[in-house]
């Protein structure tokens, strides 16, 4: 028998025999180098939580008209020409409708906190946080809607606030729970479509004439699902207009091209 296999340790000794003691170090650095390996791999194989933004507790004031149709939003004049349109929603899971009815088609002053990603804006209006404005001005008229003709779409379900950075992760089947409270709430469902380059387009769904589509699309939020409806654009928003009874429930696998 070797003297390393003849070695012993007992607890109270001050130190371990020496080829005991060289064996533990080895074991104990390996399994650390291999739990930071694993680690790594853990963190590089998760998706990231995109780029969206929350204002947490700083709120600003914004000066605009409220339109109620088909989701309520502030559309803000540009300076120069043309309009921004701000989604709006209240503190929490809950849609702005509310706090907006009274004063639509009036131009009005926002208080509230900014949510925002990829060009798409939402300002969650804060308590108390809509006050008349000015009287409206001329400047300040509805843009008309432009509309693109048929498209079909593949993309996922997903609630405005969370996505535009409220809550990160905010897609995806993890997502799922707190997007359908919220999109049961009010807050306006968005279909986000990639295409091959992962680059990602934002559209607000509408039912086919017109109407808010919040109930009806809830059993279809962060699932591959196609819609073919009508594209429309008023200012910076897209929406697309469809009857949710044709939405088309695909594979996970599916890819998300518009045609």
């Amino acid at each position: 028998m070797s003297d390393s296999e003849a070695e012993f340790y007992v607890g109270y000794l001050p130190r371990a025999p020496e080829h005991l003691a060289r064996r533990t170090r080895v074991s104990v650095i390996v399994v650390l180098a291999l739990s930071l390996a694993i680690a790594a791999l853990i963190v590089l194989s998760q998706s990231g939580f995109g780029h969206g933004v929350f204002e947490y507790g700083t709120e600003r004031e914004f000066t605009g008209v409220i339109e109620a149709a088909p989701y309520p939003v502030l559309a803000v004049d540009r300076p120069g020409d043309g309009q921004s349109r701000y989604l709006l929603s209240s503190v929490g899971k809950h849609g702005a409708l509310p706090l907006v009815k009274d004063f639509v088609g009036q131009q009005v002053l926002v208080r509230g906190t900014l949510a925002y990603r990829d060009g798409m804006t939402m300002i969650e209006i804060a308590d108390d946080g809509v006050k008349p404005g000015k009287p409206r001005e001329a400047s300040s008229a509805t843009e008309k809607d432009l509309r693109f003709g048929t498209a079909t779409l593949i993309g996922e379900i997903v609630d405005s606030k969370c996505y535009l950075g409220v809550m990160k992760p905010g897609n995806a089947k993890t997502h799922r729970d707190c997007a359908t409270r919220c999109i049961s709430g009010g807050i306006p469902p968005v279909l986000l479509v990639r295409d091959a380059l992962g680059n990602a387009s934002y559209y607000l769904l509408v039912g086919a004439h017109g109407e808010t589509l919040n109930d009806q699309v809830l059993d279809l939020i962060a699932e591959p699902i196609e819609i073919t409806g009508e594209l429309r654009r008023c200012g910076d928003l897209m929406s697309l207009r469809a009857d949710p009874a044709s939405f088309r429930r695909l594979s996970s696998g599916a890819k998300s091209p518009a045609h």
